[in-house]
């Protein structure tokens, strides 16, 4: 353990950690709300109305605490064997709440005759799971700044798992749409920190590897539910209620190895703790840890963390055009899990089971998509494109997308073989994959420091629309055929199809307008 005695004013600079965590993070939605409280401390500091202020003479007398280099006691020298501990515990948290988003749509046939509902109100139940993952972890987030990550992966866990069990008791369909959005309240909270925990102890140049397997987790997810409770729907004596079952088991497998397997990973905290821990043994009230002096309340942290990424979202062209695009994107993943099953139902005469195998193509699809961003990595080091380098993959991405949609849509047919089907699915996992790692990396890489807000502004925008289509979806086919309505959407994003090539070619000089994307090329010079 460092000790550093202040003699002068010096400037107090925000935990080296969390701000290079935003800078370099390679995917998604985990990542951009865990940074959001970072984000906060950046403004605050500059803003420098509401930071605690110490006189010339206090701080003379104040001593901070630092890790020396090297001690154990850093999340950043954690045992290669810990960061995989971490990192697996983490991401296997992540798998679970993307399952439940899947696999609780399979289980539509017996939980409405069991509950006397509609296919409706049930898939009211998705909506209310995705709203939960885009309205929660704007608030809840911040408090990972006071009490650290552990605590909250504890509590998210224990909080999603008892509403599970109270899904799984429902006794009426008002119960579970209730009881789904707490639960996507809980799941979020924690799915948004992973990929904060993940920049914490693995460096810029490791967090490759990490990284991909979080992202598989996040998207193979839903297919990985569905595939499972497609045969658990199927089986009499399961049925809807044993899916939500298995996920409590899950989630409490994942309670017991939490306190094994994980530590806490912010080092600010863990030097607050340890500067608490010295005042309380030597009486000597002079021993902090620096954020002490740099932190924000957690009001503002919270104000912040809710406005500052609405604001980037209506001002910024380049975060405003992105968050249209994977928004929609993720909205076609939930038409995806909401009409899978009807849709193999009615034109080839699936059971349950037999349905959700098909999901089989979500998972491949992923693996499919992580390959081609494997090549992307090599690719980004382009010397003379910057943060354009990462939209190689984007740009084919938007030609895939719209092509997978058109031959789900055209190959939906009795008279067409079902693997036609499977395969525009296939395509379009596989499109959606690359786009969501793309967003994510490249709105990192341009906005820095700000990036947590960026990226919080399309997470909100892509699950406020994984809330919205799910509720229009069966209505539409019903209208428009399973042809057309898919169609439709092809048509909307052959559209958006111009997004990454625009942001390739004149990214440069967009980014040059931006009031923040330009504060961080002056901050790296």
């Amino acid at each position: 353990m460092a000790v550093h005695q202040v003699t002068e004013e010096e400037p107090m600079p925000i935990d080296s950690l969390a701000t290079k965590s935003c800078a370099s993070a390679s995917v998604q939605e985990a990542v951009a709300h865990a940074r959001i409280s970072q984000a906060a401390e950046d403004v605050e500091k500059q803003d420098g109305e509401k930071t605690h202020k110490k006189s010339l003479d206090t701080l003379n007398e104040i001593t901070y605490v630092d890790f020396d280099e090297g001690d154990p006691r850093d999340p950043a020298n954690f045992s290669y064997r810990r960061k995989w501990a971490i990192t697996v515990t983490a991401s296997f948290f992540s798998l679970i709440t993307a399952s439940s988003s899947g696999a609780y749509a399979l289980g539509f046939p017996s939980m409405t005759r069991d509950l006397h509902a509609t296919r409706f109100q049930g898939t009211v139940g998705i909506s209310t799971y995705t709203l939960g993952f885009a309205l929660v972890p704007l608030v809840t987030t911040s408090f990972s700044e006071e009490f650290g990550r552990q605590p909250l992966y504890i509590v998210s866990a224990i909080g999603c798992l008892l509403m599970h069990v109270m899904t799984a008791l429902a006794q009426n369909i008002q119960t579970v749409i209730v009881a789904r959005f707490l639960a996507g309240a809980f799941g979020s909270t924690s799915s948004a920190m992973v990929g904060g925990s993940i920049a914490d102890i693995w460096a810029p140049y490791q967090r490759g590897l990490p990284m991909s397997v979080f992202a598989v987790m996040v998207l193979a997810g839903p297919g990985i539910g569905c595939l499972a409770a497609g045969w658990i729907e199927q089986n009499p004596h399961l049925e809807w209620r044993w899916i939500q079952w298995i996920h409590v088991i899950l989630l409490g497998v994942l309670l017991v190895a939490m306190p094994v397997c994980m530590r806490e990973t912010r080092a600010a905290v863990l030097l607050t703790r340890l500067a608490r821990k010295m005042r309380r043994e030597t009486g000597n009230a002079l021993y902090r840890a620096r954020v002490e002096d740099e932190r924000a309340s957690m009001r503002t942290l919270i104000y912040i963390s809710c406005t500052r990424p609405i604001y980037l979202l209506f001002t910024e062209p380049v975060v405003a055009s992105f968050s249209l695009w994977v928004g929609f994107a993720w909205g076609i993943l939930y038409v995806l899990i909401e009409s899978v099953g009807p849709a193999f139902s009615d034109i080839h005469h699936f059971n349950t089971g037999q349905t959700g195998t098909v999901f089989v193509a979500m998972i491949v699809g992923c693996f499919a998509g992580e390959s081609i961003q494997l090549y992307q990595e090599r690719l980004k080091y382009h010397p003379t494109k910057g943060p354009e380098a990462r939209l190689f993959s984007a740009c084919l991405a938007a030609l895939l997308f719209p092509a997978g949609m058109f031959i789900y849509a055209w190959t939906a047919s009795p008279s067409v073989p079902w693997i036609g089907m499977v395969i525009g699915i296939f395509v379009i996992m596989t499109a959606l994959f690359i786009l969501y790692v793309a967003v994510f990396t490249y709105l990192a890489d341009c906005y820095g420091i700000f990036a947590s807000s960026a990226l919080a502004g399309q997470s909100l925008s892509r699950n406020i629309m994984g809330t919205a289509f799910p509720l229009f979806t069966q209505q539409m086919y019903d209208r428009l055929t399973y042809h057309w309505g898919t169609s439709l959407f092809g048509f909307v994003a052959v559209v958006m199809i111009p997004i990454p090539f625009v942001l390739f070619w004149k990214g440069p000089a967009i980014r040059a307008h931006s009031k923040f994307a330009s504060q961080v090329v002056h901050h790296k010079q």
